[in-house]
């Protein structure tokens, strides 16, 4: 799958999530809502980035590519760190639909790209 399709499907995933939940966070407090948009999002960014360094590596060297997906991993990690801290700390976002939403996302996202990837690898052999 293309880094495009991929995010056409992440982006579907968030749109018809949002517009199945709609009716409870409606009644939600307005600021909890944008604290799980941006979990959303961020979760969403997560996943775009890392499902992009694993297409961009996988035609690479083996010390390439576990260097990409390592680092790419240490680096998503710090900037998800300091997202989180700046949207509690600038934003006063709540915490807690903040982490829920970032948790439960990116679960889901975790779940589809390995998915993914491993359909890709099993597909790639098979061609060989």
């Amino acid at each position: 799958m293309s880094l495009g399709k991929y995010g056409l499907v992440v982006a579907g995933v968030l749109g018809g999530s949002w517009l199945a939940l709609w009716p409870i966070l409606g009644r939600v407090d307005p600021r909890a809502r944008v604290a799980a948009l941006v979990g959303a999002a961020l979760a969403a960014a997560n996943t775009l980035l890392a499902y992009g360094i694993v297409v961009w590596s996988a035609r690479r060297s083996t010390n390439v590519f576990l260097g990409a997906v390592l680092g790419g991993m240490l680096g998503r990690m710090g900037v998800m760190l300091a997202a989180v801290v700046a949207a509690i700390l600038l934003l006063d976002l709540p915490k807690v639909p903040l982490a829920l939403a970032l948790l439960a996302y990116f679960v889901v996202f975790l779940v589809f790209e390995l998915a993914v990837l491993q359909k890709r690898t099993s597909l790639g052999r098979e061609t060989r």
